[in-house]
């Protein structure tokens, strides 16, 4: 790191934006610019010049996209910020959201801000009033296939953690989109904390490269083995041990002076491991300050999340530990970090997934093992240069600590290989997955669904701007491109014609001549491309081409519905579908369960099954619908966070199956899939679809009401308020409401 890195001059003050923005940083306590923010004010930040800013976690990249905003909404453009996870885009809302107090100049409103991280199938024309729009990679992506008017009125795109361009199910999105951003008129700022190539996709992107390793916190980073830690810088330190092992004694020695420890895990078995050792291990260091502290948080996680689950980790808090994983619920997830920013948290164990997730920065980061478990491959595998790096971007709390620790287990690996590999290694440079064909079917499929009709050129003009075809050579590129477009064409999604293209608005018959026969032989130029009805409606329900030709092909061979029950049928089909997630496979346990299943309904679906055609996802979303307690789901395998996103996956999927339907003219399916789709949402047999109409009312409370013999809304509305507040878990103040509720349900009902 040079001088010029470490130390800046410039002074907020000085900067030439709007007054009352510097007086909104000022009083935020920012006065002085970080070395990478002064440097992008340098290199044209404010001239409206595009930008890869490649710089550690914490270094000042928010801010420079801010004051990239404050300028775009000063000259009447809007601002749009995407993020890979909803929960990212949840925290960038809250920060942007300082802005809308602001009167800046030229403008005679005051700034409104909008999030949308949902709903794919949506035209997303309320977000027109908005001049920030926050937003995931796959929202945004939604809405550009959708052509929502005010993208052209965008002029500033900010695209947060850029190294997800190497993801390989999400990656091609956020390169498409990059793409189509880089060939508008709009500044582009890409952000980022790791990229190893940052020239290449600096100079994919035409933009101008801030890269630098300047941080507000220095970073010490080391290897642990038998009791000592040694530093990239060759010194070395003693740790207390004990029987808790080397992770745990890691993060106890980090607790000096209120410091904090982030240790990762490589499953979720071994962060809950590792956090019940810590608990026990700092039982007799936490005093009543700390409990008081604490408490709330628990408090709210088992009011709001009452699993069995959740009560384990409540337990571990009362020790002011807690784990982090995806299958706790994003209720008791958000409340988990919350209570680490606060610093009512010691320790948090966590698999890797949080180390792209929100900013959770601690004194001492502990990579546990270098290990972790991929689902794709089945198999343990080493973590890349880039993970670690992820991992390392959390060391260091910039208000609390002047430094902060990475520091990797050695475990049975030779110390020198680990820092020559990790520490001081070069990550992994970045990698279209756009080469991937499913991929860029699915992207093939929405650029030309986008128009009316699109040349063969025209699209050839979009792939030549992104970064698959700067890394790839045509000769790799195009059997790929040509057997994806083939797909479309066979399974009916695209029409090819000839000599004739369509543009948004009307339909010209080209003149041909000499030159355009020519083309027409060298298969070049005249092929037009039409996206059918069908690939039409697939592209904008924003789901994969495959998933829906198995769709489509299921719901043909459904001849009719009366006295026939298609829930499993229904199921078997979303959950074999590739957009489908999680997939969870079975396991020998599961065996039994699946056999008697197929025994008992196997003539119920739609093609014929055994167990090695039935998934762990449809057993646990059967078991959901059913009612099944939480115990059996966790017998199975199936976490709150694995639910979660289970039942988000189906209701889309669901919802995408009606649309198709209506499409094929199969409406008389239209009613069986909307009540599995209701049952799926809320976990409850069909008896119970009425009450769960009741705000408040979930598949639990839904339950004891139908129980005391509440089975419709009107048993409800008619019914007193003590006697509704004698059913377990309901109580005055709900009972009351409930009543209220079904009644104005009922009347807009009859309306």
């Amino acid at each position: 790191m040079s001088n010029k890195d470490s130390v800046s001059s410039m002074l907020i003050k000085d900067l030439p934006i709007s007054k009352e923005f510097k007086d909104l940083l000022n009083s935020l306590g920012y006065f002085t610019l970080y070395p990478p923010q002064q440097k992008a004010i340098e290199a044209g930040l404010l001239d409206g010049k595009s930008m890869l800013i490649a710089t550690p976690t914490a270094s000042g990249k928010t801010l420079i996209a801010m004051i990239a905003s404050v300028r775009a909404l000063e000259h009447g453009s809007k601002v749009v910020y995407t993020t890979p996870l909803r929960a990212l885009a949840n925290e960038k809302y809250d920060e942007f959201r300082l802005l809308e107090n602001l009167a800046l100049n030229g403008r005679s409103s005051k700034v409104r801000v909008m999030i949308s991280t949902g709903d794919y199938d949506s035209s997303g024309e309320e977000l027109g009033s908005a001049d920030i729009i926050i937003t995931t990679n796959e929202k945004m992506d939604s809405l550009f296939r959708h052509r929502a008017s005010w993208i052209s009125d965008v002029g500033l795109f900010v695209f947060d953690e850029v190294h997800m361009l190497a993801d390989r199910e999400r990656g091609a999105t956020l390169e498409m989109m990059l793409a189509r951003a880089s060939m508008s008129n709009a500044q582009v700022l890409a952000l980022s904390a790791t990229v190893s190539n940052a020239e290449e996709i600096a100079s994919w992107l035409n933009s101008v490269l801030i890269n630098t390793a300047w941080r507000p916190t220095r970073l010490v980073e080391g290897v642990y083995s038998h009791g000592l830690i040694h530093y990239s810088n060759g010194t070395t330190t003693r740790i207390a041990t004990s029987a808790y092992g080397a992770p745990v004694d890691l993060a106890i020695d980090a607790l000096k002076d209120e410091g904090q420890a982030l240790v990762f895990a490589e499953s979720r078995k071994k962060a809950v491991s590792l956090a019940l050792k810590a608990a026990e291990a700092i039982r007799s260091m936490i005093g009543e300050s700390d409990k008081a502290k604490i408490k709330p948080y628990i408090d709210e996680l088992r009011e709001r999340d009452g699993n069995e689950l959740a009560e384990r980790l409540a337990e571990v808090m009362g020790k002011c530990v807690a784990f982090h994983h995806a299958g706790l619920s994003p209720i008791a997830r958000r409340i988990v970090e919350d209570a680490f920013r606060d610093r009512a948290l010691k320790i948090l164990t966590a698999t890797p997934t949080l180390a792209a997730g929100v900013n959770l920065p601690a004194r001492r980061v502990i990579i546990s093992s270098i290990s972790r478990y991929d689902m794709e491959y089945g198999a343990n595998m080493s973590i890349t240069v880039n993970e670690y790096k992820q991992m390392c971007g959390r060391a260091g709390r910039p208000k609390y600590d002047t430094y902060g620790e990475a520091i990797i287990v050695a475990g049975s690996h030779d110390v020198d290989e680990l820092i020559e590999h990790y520490i001081s290694g070069e990550p992994e440079p970045l990698r279209s997955t756009l080469v991937d064909e499913r991929m860029l079917r699915m992207h093939l499929l929405a650029s030309i669904a986008m128009s009316d009709s699109v040349s063969i050129k025209d699209l050839n003009d979009l792939f030549a701007h992104t970064l698959l075809a700067r890394q790839y050579s045509a000769r790799y590129i195009t059997p790929k491109f040509e057997s994806a477009l083939e797909y479309l064409v066979v399974e009916g999604l695209v029409e090819e014609e000839l000599g004739i293209y369509r543009d948004d608005r009307k339909s010209v018959d080209r003149s041909r001549d000499k030159d355009e026969d020519e083309d027409e032989k060298n298969g070049n130029g005249s092929r037009v491309l039409r996206a059918t009805r069908f690939g039409r409606r697939v592209a904008m329900l924003y789901i994969d081409p495959e998933t829906a030709v198995l769709i489509r092909d299921a719901l043909t061979r459904i001849k009719r519905v009366k006295d026939k029950d298609l829930t499993l049928a229904l199921l078997h089909i979303i959950t074999e579908c590739p957009d489908f997630y999680p997939k969870l496979q079975l396991r020998s346990s599961d065996l039994d369960e699946v056999k008697m299943l197929i025994d008992e309904y196997g003539d119920k679906f739609i093609y014929e099954v055994d167990e090695h055609s039935i998934s762990r996802s449809l057993l646990a979303l059967y078991a959901w619908i059913e009612e099944y307690s939480d115990k059996h789901l966790l017998n199975l395998g199936v976490e709150p966070g694995d639910m979660y996103r289970m039942v988000d996956s189906a209701d889309w999927l669901l919802y995408s199956m009606h649309e198709l339907a209506l499409l094929l003219g199969k409406k008389h399916l239209l009613s069986t899939i909307d009540r599995l789709r209701a049952r799926v949402e809320h976990g409850v047999k069909e008896e119970l679809l009425e009450l769960v109409r009741l705000e408040g009312i979930g598949r639990v409370r839904a339950r004891a009401l139908y129980n005391a013999g509440f089975h419709d809304l009107k048993s409800i509305a008619d019914a007193s308020e003590s006697r509704l507040a004698s059913v377990r878990g309901i109580g005055y103040t709900l009972a009351s409401r409930i009543r209220e509720e079904a009644s104005r349900l009922l009347g807009k009902d009859k309306e």
